[in-house]
């Protein structure tokens, strides 16, 4: 295997259309030379939400674009390139297929590996760019369509000991600011109007809080926030209900965190947490979470913030990871939009689950 290693990431599996260049030189951790993202904020924005195929057009719009930008910025011909890895589940598959596909045509193209990539591993590994993380550790991943706790053994083996059961956290924050008026993304609005409020003002429901062990639950909290709504009167009482909503979210995180790491300590040894996805951008989730491994001496290990939301760059080092042990895929590989990391969890979702 050559000295320098140059690995390509493509990620398209929702509404960020993203390339990036990474370089292994035999020292840890590896470099990015390039992480260039293409966001649709304002092509989803009057809709508060994101439109699978507006989200699509735009991904076959900017991908060769994006490509070339990631290529210019990390001075790389296209030919020096090892492998081309690609997000190919879980998210939208009319999103995930145009970045896969694009993937597709390049290995064929050069005649490179190429490599599919769960694009929760790349959350999982996105902490890898500036820590040495050992096997196993926790793992807590929340983002806007994904909520889970997982044991990380190794590459591509995890064991999920926890789940929502209804919404994802980041799908309930945007929720609940489309309910108050404050825009799309609504993570950042929250975390932003909850300063200016009371978190003491409203007393909102924790869902299966005592209950389902590691799982979660938050479509309860935000049909109480819909419910609560009916008091605002002003902006004051915005910022009072958003304070409200993310000092619960903050009481349910720190509890089921606890008994997950309780269930962590009696499968292994390991002292590692790891907190990755969109969400843990959050200041205040950083903090309520810090504060628990200070308690249980768990050392803990995020993502620079920006590869905490959806990028390349961590579809990149996933690749990387498998490109050092040929677990290459054949040009028949098919996108998956629900590609679990653990896939012998059992499906949590819907009405009528029992726990």
């Amino acid at each position: 295997m050559k000295k320098k290693i140059l690995i390509m990431g493509i990620e398209t599996s929702c509404d960020e259309t993203a390339v990036s260049i990474i370089q292994d030189n035999g020292k840890k951790p590896p470099k990015i030379l390039a992480n260039v993202i293409s966001s649709q904020e304002e092509v989803h924005k009057k809709y508060g939400g994101v439109v699978p195929e507006l989200a699509a057009r735009n991904h076959l719009e900017k991908i060769d674009t994006v490509t070339k930008k990631a290529l210019k910025k990390s001075k790389v011909n296209l030919w020096d390139l090892d492998a081309i890895s690609a997000t190919a589940g879980p998210g939208l598959i009319v999103c995930l297929s145009v970045g896969f596909n694009f993937a597709k045509a390049l290995a064929i193209g050069l005649n490179k590996p190429l490599i599919a990539v769960n694009h929760l591993e790349g959350h999982a590994l996105s902490p890898m760019f500036e820590n040495e993380l050992d096997y196993p550790y926790l793992l807590l991943l929340i983002s806007g369509g994904h909520t889970q706790f997982l044991i990380v053994n190794d590459l591509d083996n995890y064991k999920r000991i926890g789940t929502t059961i209804d919404d994802a956290l980041g799908e309930a924050f945007d929720k609940t600011a489309k309910l108050l008026g404050f825009g799309f993304p609504g993570g950042p609005k929250i975390e932003e109007f909850s300063r200016k409020g009371n978190p003491k003002r409203f007393i909102l429901p924790k869902p299966i809080i005592n209950k389902g062990g590691c799982n979660l639950s938050f479509a309860g909290l935000k049909t109480a926030v819909l419910r609560s709504k009916n008091l605002i009167k002003t902006f004051k009482d915005k910022c009072d209900l958003a304070a409200s909503f993310q000092e619960t979210v903050l009481e349910i995180i720190y509890k089921k965190t606890k008994l997950a790491m309780k269930e962590f300590r009696q499968n292994t040894k390991g002292k590692t947490f790891v907190v990755a996805g969109g969400v843990a951008a959050n200041m205040e989730i950083r903090k309520i979470i810090k504060k628990l491994c200070e308690e249980e001496n768990f050392k803990l290990y995020f993502p620079k913030t920006e590869l905490c939301g959806d990028n390349a760059a961590m579809i990149a080092i996933t690749g990387l990871k498998k490109f050092k042990k040929k677990k290459f895929n054949k040009l028949d590989f098919s996108v998956n939009p629900r590609w679990a990391l653990d896939e012998k969890a059992i499906f949590l979702k819907g009405s009528g689950v029992k726990l």
